[in-house]
């Protein structure tokens, strides 16, 4: 298992990036997020994981160790390969897809190209208790937001619109430590019928 590579970047594509590991150049398969971090010529290291299969041998690197962790977790739930696994890392970072899967969160989850209504069910069904949220979620994501986010999407808006509406929102609270959930749920409704 090649936990991490590091050297400097000989070249970089559109879905991948070539790392110079003491003379040897390794192609490593990357999501866009992670590959618009390289330069041509500049030290780089990448978390890697390694999937093996009959006819190949592929390298997925990623910016840091969660994210890895997370591709490796979601590959658990059947019906999901490394290329779905990056293409959901690719659309949400890793606490974002641990808080819809463990909320169950379908509408977020089918945002990633290659999801379904029903591969999201399986995915939420075979990985919820298995995912645990991050301490960084919890320092950066007060438990209010996760209420009033989950009462959003449980009326049926966007995880898109509930995001944007809790961010006008949180900024009128922002010196409060914890704020009430209905007052808050009330305000980001009427920001949402505001925007419509």
């Amino acid at each position: 298992m090649i936990a991490h590579v590091r050297g400097p970047v000989a070249a970089v594509t559109l879905t991948s990036a070539v790392i110079d590991v003491g003379g040897v150049g390794m192609q490593i398969m990357c999501s866009p997020g992670t590959i618009a971090t390289l330069r041509i010529g500049q030290e780089a290291q990448l978390s890697t994981s390694m999937v093996v299969r009959e006819d190949s041998m592929t390298l997925y690197g990623f910016a840091d160790t969660d994210e890895r962790d997370m591709f490796e977790l979601v590959q658990t739930a059947s019906g999901v390969g490394p290329k779905v696994a990056q293409a959901m890392l690719a659309v949400l970072d890793p606490d974002r897809l641990r808080r819809a899967i463990g909320q169950g969160d379908l509408a977020t989850l089918t945002m990633v190209p290659g999801i379904g209504r029903k591969g999201a069910e399986r995915i939420v069904v075979e990985l919820k208790d298995r995912v645990g949220v991050s301490s960084k979620a919890v320092a950066g994501q007060p438990q209010w937001r996760d209420q009033v986010n989950e009462a959003l999407l449980g009326l049926g808006w966007s995880a898109r619109d509930a995001d944007a509406a809790l961010e006008q929102v949180a900024a009128d609270h922002a010196g409060e430590p914890s704020p009430d959930v209905s007052v808050v749920l009330r305000e980001a409704l009427r920001t949402l019928a505001k925007d419509r």
